[in-house]
């Protein structure tokens, strides 16, 4: 059974990406989408019953398993070459030549025929990401049917994109289903690259000019990732003589593999944006939503900090996992301190992920079981949530023409269902007892023993809320006057809508049974008492939501009132008398600090502070 269920969640989507591609009819190909992501989704759930499982399947469609990755190999640095050369960029030229040439005398000289090892391993960290992929990036891909032929009627593109953007989507969650499930570093190595040039692909989609510039950077960003992890795993195998992954991490800390682990680890951090990578994934945004919403949530970053979390009980105990903690968390308390200027609601999500995927990465540095088991936890629920918030900032921007959340006041009453989504999805980031919130107290209380660390987590959560809880009241802050418009839109649009918010609150309400899966044996949380608590609070939280709603709906009676501003109003409307019998414009907005938070003034110095964090976390494994 696991054989046949591989083979349907790595290798089928490649061959719906070819269907996609080569069918131009547009309902054939939403079908082919629809039921790519109910068999991924299906072969997922079914996944659940074999784990834990090994396979070492030794050919597909009769050709070796493993001149078919070797092949593949070369065959990407080709692309990433050719596409360096394409944009006249000499470091990707560079990085692919120099990729080239160490796999090549890696395969001719280095590794040894014949070693006998699972080149599949699936245990509860592998089958909870191909659960991330599979259902969440499967609900984005769906989603895409409707919004890309959207947003294609608004560039009023002379000929469709759809073939090749869909196929790139697909094959993105084959991509990341083998780099999740395999055990073998030379497979690994090849679905990390596939990823990188799927994830550049999708960010130049557009073809205009900032979109291909941010495509490069992401290129030449992630090409330096993958360049380390290759120097990496040839250190490792002639350290181990092996590329079993469950055999190197079964062995322990090692002295000797802690600098090579260390390159692993830097690869983790350029994939998942941390600092000072960051910026290849703030680009990202010039892409189609769907895009940002799968990078975000399900796919490419995702791949970063599992490549550290998988990989952490090799470095358990040493210099090296102080220093993931300590960059971890600095960027989750800097990224969240920059998301606080931001008034654009995908840089928002974006600085939000970049921060969310320090906090991860902090506690895989932690590296204690119950850190590890808040990982996880966080990486389920922030993968629901982000997609989902992804998703509805796009649904709104193509309604209004806006991604601002300046222009998100009194959505209410333009797009009510589609508001009402979003501000859930916001409250499941903040407030107890939904599973982000609850993470974040397990990684917080990981931390105890760190003083900088716990500092900066709890530095960081406090200002998490305040620009997210900034989001929900601004469109929770005008009342819905007057008749409210109705809001069509297909059930390809609201069905993921709805699921991932389901997703996240019926998983919040199974937290403690959540919870106990991924911890393993032990101890846990699962039991009635503390079941029966977590969904009376969701019951109340509900309550209480739906009741502020349908408040502000029979605000339609009530008498609007001028903003006091502390001077007397003019007759003009929209100025007042304000200091030196001044006529002041009356500007309602919020307030995001921008005399000392922006992005000009501080990334600068986030960026050196982080390389400094990453030059002390190799440094110290020397």
């Amino acid at each position: 059974m696991p054989d046949t269920l591989l083979f349907l969640l790595i290798v089928v989507p490649f061959l719906a990406a070819l269907g996609c591609l080569l069918l131009r009819q547009e309902q054939l190909r939403s079908l082919i989408i629809i039921g790519t992501g109910g068999l991924l989704t299906l072969c997922a759930l079914m996944l659940m019953a074999s784990t834990p499982f090994s396979a070492a399947p030794k050919s597909i469609l009769g050709i070796s398993v493993s001149m078919l990755i070797q092949a593949a190999d070369f065959f990407l640095l080709g692309v990433i070459g050719y596409y360096g050369y394409k944009h006249r960029n000499l470091l990707i030229q560079g990085l692919a030549v120099l990729q080239f040439v160490l796999l090549a005398c890696f395969e001719t000289f280095m590794v040894a025929p014949g070693k006998e090892y699972a080149t599949f391993y699936g245990d509860t960290l592998s089958l909870v990401m191909v659960l991330v992929i599979c259902i969440v990036g499967s609900l984005i891909c769906i989603h895409a049917i409707p919004y890309m032929k959207e947003h294609e009627h608004h560039l009023q593109l002379e000929g469709s994109k759809q073939p090749r953007f869909f196929a790139i989507m697909v094959l993105f969650l084959g991509a990341m289903n083998g780099l999740v499930l395999t055990n073998d570093l030379s497979f690994f190595y090849f679905f990390f690259e596939l990823t990188t040039i799927c994830s550049f692909l999708l960010i130049g989609h557009d073809q205009t000019e900032i979109a291909e510039t941010n495509a490069v950077r992401a290129l030449w960003m992630n090409a330096l990732g993958g360049a380390a992890l290759l120097v990496g795993i040839m250190w490792i195998y002639s350290k181990t003589g092996t590329m079993d992954m469950q055999a190197i991490i079964s062995a322990g800390p090692k002295a000797a593999l802690l600098l090579p682990l260390a390159l692993l680890c830097f690869a983790g951090f350029t994939k998942a944006a941390q600092a000072p990578f960051q910026s290849w994934l703030l680009g990202a945004m010039v892409a189609p939503t769907p895009t940002s919403a799968l990078l975000h949530s399900s796919t490419m970053v995702k791949a970063g900090v599992y490549l550290v979390i998988r990989f952490a009980p090799a470095f358990a105990g040493t210099f090296l996992s102080l220093g993931v903690a300590l960059a971890g968390a600095f960027t989750f308390l800097a990224m969240a301190v920059l998301a606080m200027g931001q008034s654009n609601g995908k840089k928002i999500l974006a600085y939000s992920t970049v921060s969310n995927l320090g906090l991860i990465m902090a506690c895989a540095g932690i590296n204690t079981k119950a850190a590890i088991t808040a990982a996880i936890l966080l990486i389920i629920f922030h993968a629901l949530t982000k997609a989902l918030l992804f998703l509805c900032v796009g649904t709104i921007e193509q309604r209004i023409g806006s991604r601002d959340i300046e222009d998100m006041r009194g959505l209410l009453t333009a797009m009510p269902w589609t508001a009402v989504i979003l501000v859930a999805g916001i409250l499941t980031m903040i407030l107890p007892p939904f599973g982000m919130l609850l993470g974040k107290w397990v990684a917080i209380e990981s931390s105890s023993q760190q003083l900088f660390v716990i500092v900066m987590l709890a530095l960081g959560s406090a200002v998490t809320v305040a620009y997210w809880a900034r989001w929900a009241g601004q469109i929770m802050s005008v009342s819905s006057l007057g008749a409210r418009e109705p809001e069509l839109q297909p059930m390809l649009t609201r069905g993921p809508l709805a699921a991932l918010l389901g997703g996240a609150v019926l998983l919040s309400a199974l937290w403690p049974w959540v919870y106990n899966r991924v911890a393993g044996p032990g101890p846990g949380l699962a039991n009635p008492a503390s079941a029966a608590v977590m969904g009376f609070m969701i019951v109340v939280i509900g309550s209480g939501f739906l009741w502020a709603v349908n408040a502000m709906r029979q605000a339609r009676t009530a008498r609007m009132t001028r903003p006091y501003l502390c001077g007397a109003p003019e007759n003009v409307e929209g100025t007042y008398v304000g200091p030196i019998n001044q006529d002041m414009p009356v500007i309602l907005g919020n307030a995001y600090f921008t005399s000392l938070v922006t992005e000009d003034r501080l990334t600068c110095w986030v960026n050196m502070g982080a390389g400094l964090m990453l030059v002390l976390m190799i440094g110290g494994a020397l």
